[in-house]
C-alpha cells in the first residue's frame, strides 16, 4: 500500500499460530509488501488457518499475499532463498531448531543477503535449556507468574482473558524489526547490514509484568493476587453502584480528597484509617466497604459522570458490544470497515495508532486465499505456466 511508512520494505512471513503473525500483520497494516509462505495444501497444525474464513483468521492475516512453498523441497527452499535475495525482513516463528533443519536460518540467508532482517519469534528463546520446548501463551502466563497475580485472592491462579503473551511477543518483534531497519538504513559502520532480531512469549510476558517484576527484582516482594482492586493504588477497583459496578480510581492524597469531596463524604477524608496512602492500604477491606455503601446509592452514569467531572478516573464497565458502542470508540474508528469475498461487509480492529501524514492511505484487505499468488510469485523468478505445473505436480508448490 502506497503512502504508508513501510511501503517500501518486502517480507516473507513464515508464521504460524498468532504471535508470529500478529507481528507480520503489523508489517502489513503499515504498508509492506508481506508475503505469507505457506505449505502446500496448508498449515495442519495451526487451528487458526483451519477456517480461512472465521474472525480470528481474518484479523491475523489480512493485508498479506499468499503463495504456498515446500520448504522441506530442495527446488522449495532454493525458491525461498531466491525470494529472500530481494526481501527486506523475513519473520518466523518455529521451534528454534527448525529453521537449521530446513537450511533457512538467518546464517544461511544472511550469507546471500546481508541486508536481511531476520525475526525469530519462539516460545522460551533461542538458545538455552527451554529453547525447544513448544510454548503457547498460556503456559507463558503461567510461567512468567502472571496468573500468580490475576484473580481473586484464595481462588487460585487466572489467566488473563486475552493471549497477552502472543499478542505482546508480537507487537515486540515488530517494534525489533523497525529498530532494526532503521539501523540498517541510517549512516554509519552498521549501513546497508541486517541482522537477525529476537523475542520469546517468555520474554515478553515477564516484560509485561512491569511494576510488579520492579517489586520483586528491587525489593523482593512477592506480589499477589488482589482481584479488581489495584495493588499499590487504595482506593483504585470495581464498586457497586445502584444499577451495577463501576471502576474508580482515586489513589494519591490529592485524588482520594478529590474523589471524598466530589462525593460529600467528609467523614471517609477524616476517618483515621484513611489519612494516608499506606493506612489506606492496609485498611483497604474497611474502605472499600465504606466506599461501597456510598456508591451504591447512584446509578452508575450519574457516578461517571460526577467523579469525572472532579477529576477522578471513574468509568463504565462493558462487555465487548458495549465497548465498541461507546462514543469515544465510535469517534476514533477503531472498527474499520473490510469488503470479505465470503461475508460480505464486515468490520475489523483497526490500529490504535494514529499517523497524520499515513493514516488516510490505510487500507484493510481481506486475507488472500490461499496461494492465491503463487504464480505471480514464480513469474516474477522466471518460471512459466509448464514450468509452474511441474512444481505443483511434484508437491513444491
Amino acid at each position: 500500500m502506497t503512502g504508508l511508512p513501510l511501503s517500501r520494505f518486502k517480507v516473507l512471513d513464515l508464521t504460524l499460530h498468532r504471535a508470529g503473525p500478529t507481528c507480520a500483520r503489523q508489517l502489513a497494516d503499515w504498508g509492506a509488501d508481506v508475503l505469507k509462505i505457506e505449505a502446500p495444501g496448508g498449515a495442519k497444525g495451526d487451528s487458526i488457518a483451519s477456517d480461512r474464513d472465521s474472525a480470528d483468521y481474518i484479523n491475523t492475516h489480512r493485508n498479506k499475499r499468499s503463495m504456498t512453498l515446500n520448504l522441506k523441497d530442495p527446488e522449495g527452499r532454493d525458491i525461498f532463498l531466491r525470494l529472500a535475495d530481494e526481501a527486506d525482513v523475513i519473520v518466523e516463528n518455529f521451534r528454534s531448531d527448525v529453521k537449521q533443519r530446513l537450511r533457512i536460518d538467518y546464517q544461511a540467508v544472511a550469507a546471500r543477503n546481508p541486508r536481511i532482517v531476520y525475526a525469530s519469534l519462539s516460545g522460551f528463546g533461542q538458545t538455552g535449556p527451554d529453547a525447544n520446548r513448544p510454548g503457547v501463551d498460556m503456559i507463558a502466563q503461567g510461567m512468567s507468574g502472571l496468573m500468580s497475580i490475576t484473580g481473586a485472592p484464595g481462588h487460585g491462579p487466572m489467566r488473563v482473558g486475552i493471549p497477552l503473551a502472543d499478542t505482546s511477543a508480537g507487537l515486540f518483534l515488530f517494534q525489533a524489526i523497525l529498530l532494526a531497519l532503521l539501523q540498517r538504513d541510517a549512516p554509519g559502520p552498521d549501513q546497508g547490514r541486517g541482522q537477525w532480531v529476537q523475542t520469546s512469549l517468555l520474554e515478553a510476558q515477564m516484560f509485561m509484568l512491569d511494576f510488579q517484576a520492579a517489586r520483586w527484582l528491587v525489593s523482593q516482594e512477592v506480589p499477589g493476587q488482589t482481584g479488581n482492586d489495584h495493588p499499590t493504588s487504595i482506593p483504585t477497583g470495581v464498586f457497586p453502584t445502584a444499577d451495577g459496578e463501576i471502576n474508580i480510581a482515586a489513589s494519591g492524597d490529592a485524588m482520594w480528597h478529590r474523589f471524598c469531596q466530589a462525593i460529600d463524604a467528609p467523614d471517609l477524608l477524616n476517618h483515621p484509617e484513611h489519612a494516608s496512602n499506606a493506612l489506606r492500604s492496609q485498611n483497604r477491606s474497611a474502605l472499600n466497604a465504606r466506599v461501597a455503601a456510598i456508591t451504591r446509592t447512584k446509578p452508575s452514569a450519574a457516578w461517571e459522570t460526577m467523579l469525572n467531572a472532579a477529576g477522578v478516573p471513574c468509568g463504565a464497565i462493558n462487555d465487548i458490544e458495549r465497548a465498541f458502542a461507546e462514543p469515544q470508540v465510535r469517534h476514533v474508528k477503531l472498527a474499520k470497515p473490510m469488503r470479505h469475498t465470503v461475508l460480505g461487509d464486515i468490520a475489523v480492529l483497526g490500529q490504535p495508532m494514529h499517523l497524520s501524514a499515513a493514516e488516510d492511505a490505510m487500507e484493510y484487505r481481506p486475507p488472500a486465499a490461499l496461494g492465491a499468488d503463487t504464480d505471480q510469485v514464480l513469474n516474477g523468478l522466471g518460471y512459466d505456466a509448464a514450468g509452474i505445473a511441474t512444481l505443483r505436480d511434484r508437491g513444491v508448490v
